[in-house]
């Protein structure tokens, strides 16, 4: 009797659970929605951005433009972004990323180069703590709904130290949002700028610009720019790449739950089958020792 009621325990409990994460994975079904609606109608304005820079660059705009300043030989000091999230729950996404930030990170060090980390979300943030590591800045408060100013707060900073040349590189790691079942950790170099490459046009199919007041102007005017929307997608996709990877796992454990009551509810008739028998056989045994 015992057993029958531990095990009707238990199948409750884990009733509870799937409950629980059912209702989570239709929660991360409609934010995932929602985000990857923001990554889609991020990346055309990213697109033509990336597309008039690549027309506008020339070689010797690096002489005169900052942000194209690339260091001679090995980088002395480069800043590394980390994006996590504020809340677990997600898999394995959160690690990945923390594990690609160590290996820049180690990699870096290696090569005799100076690293201060930035982190963004929660998770990451209590990993480096807890690590001892030594941390630059930090933000929690981006969540899952990142805007184009909180991109501009998290790099004007890096912006004017670079410029100043405090830096000579910034790299952000974050999740590459290719659909919600593949999120990889991708690393993306946003300092210097690396002019984007052509479409495949041939010259005579290139458009053509009728610039005022200069090219130099509106170049230097875009870079910072560019640097901008370049963070603000990494942030976009990392929101959408953690509804992904939350939804995922949600239904994962559903589907191991109803398992697994599966399971109980087989071990439970089992148990209360042979209690029934037992119960038969003494009553049975009772008799027959009354009628001798």
């Amino acid at each position: 009797m015992a057993k029958t009621r531990e095990l009707r325990r238990r199948i409750k409990s884990v009733e509870n659970t799937r409950q629980i994460t059912r209702t989570m994975e239709m929660v991360s079904t409609s934010k995932l929605k929602r985000a990857q609606d923001r990554v889609i109608a991020a990346r055309p304005y990213a697109r033509a951005l990336s597309e008039l820079i690549a027309e506008l660059y020339a070689p010797d705009l690096a002489e005169r433009f900052t942000l194209l300043r690339r260091p001679a030989g090995t980088p002395k000091r480069v800043a590394i972004i980390a994006i996590t999230s504020n809340r677990g729950l997600c898999g394995a996404f959160n690690a990945n990323l923390i594990r690609e930030t160590r290996r820049r990170l180690k990699a870096y060090e290696e090569g005799g180069t100076e690293t201060e980390l930035h982190l963004i979300g929660r998770k990451g943030i209590g990993y480096f703590r807890f690590m001892g590591r030594d941390i630059a800045s930090q933000r929690q408060d981006i969540g899952d709904r990142p805007t184009a100013a909180h991109a501009a707060e998290v790099m004007e900073p890096l912006i004017r130290r670079f410029e100043a040349g405090e830096l000579d590189g910034v790299e952000v790691v974050f999740a590459k949002f290719v659909s919600p079942l593949s999120t990889p950790p991708t690393v993306l170099p946003v300092l210097p700028i690396v002019p984007p490459t052509g479409q495949g046009e041939t010259p005579e199919r290139r458009p053509f610009y009728l610039l005022r007041p200069s090219p130099e102007e509106i170049v230097g005017a875009m870079l910072p720019l560019y640097v901008r929307n370049q963070m603000y997608r990494a942030l976009v996709e990392t929101a959408a790449s953690e509804q992904g990877a939350r939804r995922t796992a949600m239904k994962n454990a559903t589907d191991s739950a109803g398992d697994m009551i599966d399971s109980l509810r087989r071990t439970f008739n089992r148990a209360r089958q042979a209690q029934i028998t037992q119960e038969i056989a003494e009553i049975v045994g009772g008799a027959e020792a009354l009628q001798g």
